[in-house]
């Protein structure tokens, strides 16, 4: 046999000792490796050796690959990072030093197909001794799926910074800890910190002393049970300005975990403003309003008795309708302006006791006209705001008050719908019906120019929609009114010895 190392043939290279390298010696070294790997000559970067996973990867047999140098596998031999895979592999291409120090790894993006489908790899480039000479052994993986995803969470992330940017209210997430992770520029307005104070800073911190409790108990909800929290604190302002502020505070979960949390807050400085200056005049208005009409009602009864005329006795007594109607209006705008204020949350209510109440607390004049039919069962319970047998009272009184007839009947029935998670509540009556106006405070039709005359419906609507229920009006079978209020049935059994629908309870726990 003549000597190799003087005519190397096309399976073999010539080593910088004289040995030639056989080829099958690459080839066993790549097969003994699982993921796609290329063994490149360091000088040249000629393409060696090429496992199946690489063939499969690149799209070129074996043979194929080992005729192309490693820059010819790309659409172009610039990596993602700017550098030529040339200078990718110069890099590499040094040997461990006499320390013993590893051969560096070399890592890179590179696009080795453009358009769609596109293919991106990750690579790792080092220098390795094979059989006692320098190669450069290139790993691949395919990174095109990766960097799809990367792609499209970066534009989702983009939109989100967009839309919490554009949103006129403090956006924030927070760690398991408590402390801020992300947040948007108007927290960082309304607090008046800067990015690098708020950045791992617990989200309670930025309350006061006296309110910031509350925003440790509404996250300490979030994580122990998964809910969503809403409360009112004082924001503490890098000033030393105390802000009202709202939060709403839900949990961020990875399965059944709960991992952290986002909120919205809200600066309520302008919001309680006008609150306090429209309850103050509310207040003055109602109580001249109420004054004033009580005096035109006195002198008006006294005038009746003082004459004989007896038109003249009819206008006076319409007048006298009209400024007690008009007293009604105003105390329902004080019911109206309690139930706004305080918010209330729902919870069990027992439907017949509530009934009853609302029964007990109609004007004696109410009670002894009409005939009230009651058939709601024992047992029913609803989850609905305390203020349900006002909205049951201010059903019954319209319907026995706009009823001209000498005995007007009402009907109030209940039933559990076959849902089980529902409950109607039907009052009808045989008088004249509900004027259109009228129901159009609850279909979004009334205009400026055909106002309803009273509140009483809007006061129902809100007490039940409030509870999560709703309302529908309908004529009765007599030809009057019948209005359903379909009620959430209640989840949680009735607390015993409780006044469930007695407002000033309602207030206590609002």
């Amino acid at each position: 046999m003549g000597d190799r190392r003087g005519d190397p043939s096309a399976d073999d290279r010539q080593s910088s000792s004289g040995d030639a390298v056989p080829t099958g010696i690459l080839r066993a070294f790549v097969e003994a490796i699982p993921t796609p790997t290329l063994v490149c000559d360091p000088e040249t970067l000629t393409i060696r050796a090429a496992n199946a996973p690489a063939a499969d990867l690149l799209g070129h047999d074996r043979g194929t690959l080992t005729l192309m140098g490693l820059p010819d596998i790309g659409e172009n031999d610039v990596t993602v990072s700017g550098e030529s895979i040339a200078e990718v592999a110069a890099a590499a291409a040094r040997l461990p030093g006499s320390d013993g120090a590893d051969a560096p790894v070399e890592r890179f993006e590179w696009n080795l197909r453009l358009g769609s489908p596109g293919l991106r790899v990750d690579g790792a480039l080092h220098a390795a001794t094979i059989a006692g000479d320098e190669w450069l052994v290139v790993g691949l993986s395919d990174a095109t799926a990766r960097v799809a995803a990367e792609t499209e969470r970066d534009a989702e992330r983009r939109l989100v910074d967009a839309l919490a940017e554009t949103v006129p209210l403090a956006l924030f997430r927070c760690t398991e800890e408590g402390t801020l992770a992300r947040w948007n520029g108007r927290l960082a307005a309304d607090s008046g910190y800067d990015p690098e104070s708020l950045s791992g800073r617990a989200l309670a911190s930025l309350f006061d002393e006296e309110t910031g409790g509350r925003v440790t108990d509404a996250l300490s909800r979030v994580y122990r049970e998964g809910e969503t929290v809403s409360r009112e604190a004082r924001l503490l302002t890098r000033s030393g300005e105390r802000v009202p502020y709202r939060l709403s505070v839900g949990p961020v979960t990875d399965g059944d975990r709960v991992v952290g949390a986002v909120g919205v807050g809200e600066d309520l400085t302008e919001a309680s403003l006008r609150e306090e200056r429209l309850a103050v005049l509310t207040r003055v208005l109602r109580h001249n309003f109420r004054n004033d009409l009580n005096v035109v009602t006195g002198f008006t009864g006294r005038a009746i008795e003082a004459v004989d005329d007896p038109e003249l006795t009819g206008q006076l007594e319409r007048v006298v309708d009209t400024a007690e109607r008009l007293l009604r209006l105003g105390e329902t705008s004080r019911k109206v302006e309690r139930l706004l204020s305080q918010r209330p949350s729902p919870r069990p209510v027992a439907l017949a006791p509530a009934v009853d109440a609302a029964l007990e607390s109609l004007p004696p004049e109410i009670r002894e006209r009409a005939a009230v039919d009651v058939d709601v069962p024992e047992g029913i319970a609803v989850s609905a705001v305390a203020y349900l047998p006002e909205a049951i009272t201010e059903l019954v009184d319209n319907a026995v008050r706009h009823n001209d007839a000498d005995g007007p009947r009402v009907r109030i029935s209940a039933a559990e719908l076959p849902s089980e998670s529902w409950v109607s509540l039907v009052v009808a009556d045989d008088g004249p019906g509900i004027p259109p106006a009228e129901r159009a405070v609850l279909t979004g039709e009334e205009t400026p120019l055909d106002h309803a005359s009273g509140l009483g419906l809007w006061y129902v609507n809100w007490i039940v929609t409030a509870g999560g229920g709703s309302l529908d009006i309908a004529e009765s079978k007599a030809g009057g009114s019948r209005i359903e209020l379909s009620l959430r049935a209640a989840e949680e059994p009735l607390p015993e010895d409780a006044d469930l629908f007695d407002p000033d309870a309602a207030e206590d726990g609002a």
